[in-house]
Order: C-alpha cells, then sequence, then structure tokens
C-alpha cells in the first residue's frame, strides 16, 4: 500500500504598488519605462549620507487592501533593515518591515491570511551581456506590498486561484496593476509534504510569473519531494526556481531564515503611528473602498447572469467598470437591459480589446445603455448594434444620434414595409412560386432580400407577417 502523504502551501506574494513616487525618495515610479537607470536619485542609489522618507500614499494603499480582506491594522508600525549583499540592493540591507507589519490575520478567497507588510522592491540584474552583468536601478526603491498566507492551501489549483484572486483584488482597489509578466506580481509558494501530523521539510519556489508556473511549479515540487520520501532520503530545506522550458523546479541555494538577515529597526525612519493621520483613517479607507468582487459576484449571480460570465465581467477592467455603473442604475429597473449588456461585453465588446487589458472605453455608460435599449426596443436589430459598437467604443457619441444620421434606425412602419415586400416579391419570382409551391423554407430568402435592400433596418417582426400575408393574397390570385 502506498503512503498518503498531506500536503501543505504557504504562499508569499509580492505586488508593485501604483504611486507617483517611490518607497522612500520622490524618484518616479515607473520601472518599465524610460532608459535604465533614468529614475534614479542619492536615496536609491544609497549614496551616503541620504535619508530615506517613507511614501504615505503607499502605507494609506496597504491599510486600504486590509480593509478589504478584513485584516487588523496596526496602531503602531516601524521599518526594519533586512540585511543581505547583492548586486541589486545597493545598501547591502532592503528596507522592508519584521516584528511590526501593518495589517495582520484577514482571509481572502477562503485563504487565512498571516501578515501584510511594506517594503522597497531592489534593482533589476540583467545577466549575459557579452560576460557582462548589468543593474537598472529604475526598480529599486518602488513600493513593494508583501502578503504571507497562512500554511492552510493544500492543492495547486487552490494556490492558483488565490492568486488569480488577489491580482483581481488589487486591480479592484486601485493598488497594483500586478501584470506578472512585467513582475509587477510574483509569487513564491512554501511547499512540504508530510505522512504524519508533523510539517515536512519546507522548499520554497521563487518568483513564479504566471498563474500557470504558480500551478505547474507546486505539482511538480509536490511530486518530486513524494518520490524522495519514497526512495528514503530526506528533502532539503532550500530555495528552488521554476524552469519554464523543463517544466521542472532546480535547486538555488540553500534556505535563509530570519536569523540570517539580522532584522533590527531602521533608525533613519520614525515609528508610524496609523492612529495620528487623517489620510489613514479607517472612515476615509471604508469611503474610498469601492464594491469588491465577491459582491459583484452575490450581485450579478442574483439577476441571473452564468458563473463563467460573470468571471469574465469582473476580471476584464475596461468592462467591468462599465458593467459595475449599469447594474447600479438599471438593476431594479430593467434587469434584461443588464443581461443583454452583459451578453454584449462579454463577447464583442472583448473581442474589440483583445488582449490589451489597459484599453480604456470611450463610450460611456449612458451611450453604452442608449445601444442596449435601442436593441430592446427594435430601434436597431443586433447586425446594427454591432457595427455601431466597433464604430462608437473608442468614441464618446450617441449611438442613436449616429444611427439616426447613418439610417440605420429600424423600420417598423407598415406602409413602408409594404412596398419594400412587393419589390422583393416582384424582384424573385422563382423562389415565390417555390414558396406557393410548398416549400416554406424558401421564404426566409425573400427575407434575407428585404433586408438586403433595407440596408439591415427592416424590423424582421413587423416584416415576416407582411411578407407572408403578400404571398398568401398572390397565391389567391
Amino acid at each position: 500500500m502506498s503512503t498518503i502523504y498531506k500536503t501543505t502551501i504557504g504562499l508569499e506574494v509580492h505586488a508593485e504598488l501604483r504611486t507617483k513616487s517611490k518607497m522612500f525618495c520622490g524618484c518616479k515610479n515607473d520601472p518599465h519605462a524610460g532608459e535604465p537607470n533614468a529614475y534614479t536619485c542619492p536615496v536609491c542609489l544609497a549614496h551616503p549620507g541620504s535619508l530615506p522618507v517613507p511614501n504615505e500614499e503607499a502605507i494609506a494603499k496597504v491599510l486600504l487592501f486590509g480593509e478589504a480582506v478584513g485584516a487588523t491594522r496596526a496602531t503602531y508600525s516601524e521599518f526594519d533593515r533586512k540585511n543581505y549583499f547583492y548586486p541589486d540592493i545597493p545598501k547591502a540591507y532592503q528596507i522592508s518591515q519584521y516584528a511590526f507589519p501593518f495589517l495582520t490575520a484577514g482571509e481572502l478567497c477562503g485563504v487565512a491570511l498571516t501578515r501584510v507588510h511594506l517594503e522597497e522592491d531592489t534593482a533589476r540584474s540583467q545577466h549575459d551581456h557579452d560576460g557582462v552583468s548589468l543593474v537598472d536601478f529604475n526598480r529599486a526603491g518602488v513600493p513593494l506590498m508583501e502578503l504571507v498566507t497562512e500554511p492552510v492551501i493544500h492543492d495547486a489549483k487552490t494556490a492558483g486561484d488565490f492568486a488569480r484572486e488577489l491580482q483581481l483584488l488589487l486591480r479592484t482597489l486601485g493598488i497594483s496593476d500586478a501584470n506578472m509578466e512585467k513582475g509587477e506580481m510574483r509569487v513564491e509558494a512554501n511547499i512540504s509534504i508530510s505522512s504524519t501530523d508533523e510539517l515536512g521539510t519546507k522548499v520554497e519556489v521563487k518568483n513564479l510569473n504566471s498563474f500557470r508556473s504558480v500551478e505547474g511549479a507546486i505539482a511538480y515540487e509536490i511530486e518530486r519531494q513524494r518520490e524522495l520520501l519514497e526512495k528514503g532520503e530526506a528533502v532539503s530545506q532550500e530555495t528552488r526556481g521554476w524552469d519554464e522550458v523543463r517544466l521542472k523546479t532546480f535547486s538555488q541555494r540553500s534556505k535563509e531564515t530570519a536569523k540570517d538577515y539580522r532584522y533590527f529597526p531602521d533608525p533613519d525612519i520614525p515609528k508610524i503611528n496609523t492612529e495620528t493621520y487623517e489620510y489613514f483613517s479607517k472612515a476615509r479607507l471604508s469611503e474610498i473602498l469601492p464594491e469588491l468582487p465577491s459582491n459583484k459576484r452575490i450581485n450579478y449571480e442574483n439577476i441571473g447572469l452564468p458563473s463563467k460570465q460573470i468571471e469574465l465581467l469582473i476580471s476584464v477592467q475596461a468592462i467591468d467598470i462599465i458593467f459595475a455603473e449599469l447594474y447600479a442604475a438599471y438593476a431594479t429597473k430593467n434587469p434584461e437591459l443588464l443581461k443583454l449588456a452583459a451578453n454584449y461585453l462579454t463577447s464583442d465588446v472583448i473581442a474589440l480589446l483583445g488582449t490589451d487589458e489597459s484599453a480604456q472605453i470611450a463610450l460611456k455608460t449612458e451611450n453604452f445603455a442608449e445601444l442596449m435599449e435601442m436593441v430592446l426596443g427594435g430601434s436597431i436589430n443586433s447586425r446594427v448594434a454591432k457595427d455601431l459598437l466597433t464604430e462608437l467604443l473608442f468614441k464618446n457619441e450617441s449611438p442613436k444620434a449616429v444611427a439616426t444620421a447613418k439610417g440605420l434606425m429600424q423600420s417598423s412602419d407598415p406602409a413602408a414595409l409594404a412596398s419594400l415586400v412587393a419589390e422583393v416579391i416582384t424582384e424573385n419570382p422563382t423562389v415565390v412560386a417555390e414558396y406557393l409551391a410548398g416549400k416554406e423554407t424558401s421564404i426566409q430568402f425573400l427575407i434575407g432580400q428585404a433586408m438586403k435592400k433595407s440596408r439591415g433596418t427592416a424590423n424582421p417582426g413587423v416584416l415576416t407577417p407582411l411578407l407572408k400575408e403578400a404571398l398568401e393574397a398572390s397565391r389567391k390570385v
């Protein structure tokens, strides 16, 4: 009988915060733009005598995150020096937090959180330049939020789902773009397996930069450790990387402990009492806290939207904004409009946006609602609505005004449609004869010809009975 092993996983996630300046200086916070080392100063380059000044906006964003996950916020907090030498740390220490993080506890996606603290990001090392390693300090000093979960995850899928929900929440709160491909959100997984109630030896897999990598690395590492234990070998406590090509983890170094970093309070940064700053007050943060994804799911389920469609609506920022505003305006007075809008947003609009996650829709919510009302009211058909979306999605114009100016408004005038029906019958005698001989499906061709002649503006609901009536009249003649 094979041994049953229990998997225990804890995650550490770093997210670059969206602020105008860096964590401890006034340099521009834009590590992915500009020439290398363009956004630097004596503080982020660690020149002697330079002094750090905490970015209050970064602190406020971490505290806002705490409101969203129900964390316990610290009244007293401080920054510490985390000592280690590496080329991308010019001071030979990183300003971080150890004993007194801004947040403890809380919960997200059913996973308990241990702590959330604030620190500065490192510079970026670039290797293999003709055998020379280079360092770009544009990222040095960027505000970095680190979240640590409790070791309560037991499989790769749960870990991946947590990372996805965290990214969604960070974007909803507007505190981080959390683009994993750009390194704005980086996941590290601590994994152990054990056949007893005791935890196994912990292995850390660092710098996972996609959800696929998170799940793949954890699944691989669980199997690697199981094979070692089955052979009677020990699992080494170490830090490992993830090879995206070979889809396997590889050893990097032995795992450091807190003692190795020799933490101590940074003497250059005053202690922080979050209760003394109005900018950090719970009242202010509660006022600016947006509706959370968990609440949106409940609201959208209540109007009958399927779960897959809901996930699309809340995960694509551009359509999330417009549908949330539509929901606020129409949830009680016109849920059918919301269902129609959800269909257009999760099909046509997403297709028009393509892969650009940061695309901004120019068509205002009131104009999008007008377009949906035109479809529901029969003023235009779905084909015209799709064409209008293509033209107006990145313009702030009235769909009704554009449709009227281009003659695209759907016609329901019986007199005008009767004239159109007469033309189609006259121009297609063979098809009319087929219909009168009993081939009733021939009427679809005639309807299509009428719609073509009207440039799609004829109302099919009025056109079809008029056409049938005219055909039956011709039979009697």
